[in-house]
C-alpha cells in the first residue's frame, strides 16, 4: 500500500525558517508530480507548490521568494523549504503526489495525512 508520511512541522517564531519531508512508500513504479497544499480550518486546501519529476516548479503567487520546494527521485521525498515565516502561515501542510504503482502500473493520486506549521511567538 502506498502511504505518504510528512515530517518538518512545528511551532516556529515570526522570521523562522522550517524543512518539511513528505516520503513515498509501498509499491511505487515512479512518482510524477509531487505538491504542496495548506489548510486552515474552514477554509479549503490551497496549493502552495508543485514540481514535475523533471524539476518544472509552479508556486503559489504569494508565496513566491520565501517557499522552496525540491524532491529526490532517488528517495520518493519532496521537499519544501520554508524561509520568513508569518503567522499568516500557520496551517496544516498536506504533502500530495502523482504515482504509477505496482504491479500493474496504475496512476493513482495520493495525499498525506498532514503536517501541522504554527508561526507564532
Amino acid at each position: 500500500q502506498v502511504q505518504l508520511v510528512e515530517s518538518g512541522g512545528g511551532l516556529v517564531q515570526p522570521g523562522g525558517s522550517l524543512r518539511l519531508s513528505c516520503a513515498a512508500s509501498g509499491p511505487i513504479h515512479s512518482i510524477n508530480a509531487m505538491s504542496w497544499y495548506r489548510q486552515t480550518p474552514g477554509k479549503q486546501r490551497d496549493l502552495v507548490a508543485g514540481i514535475s519529476k523533471r524539476g518544472t516548479i509552479t508556486y503559489a503567487d504569494s508565496l513566491k521568494g520565501r517557499f522552496t520546494i525540491s524532491r529526490d527521485n532517488a528517495k520518493n521525498t519532496v521537499y519544501l523549504q520554508m524561509n520568513s515565516l508569518e503567522p499568516e502561515d500557520t496551517a496544516v501542510y498536506y504533502c500530495n503526489a502523482d504515482i504509477l504503482i505496482l504491479p500493474n502500473f496504475r496512476r493513482n493520486n495520493y495525499w498525506g495525512k498532514g503536517t501541522l506549521v504554527t508561526v507564532s511567538s
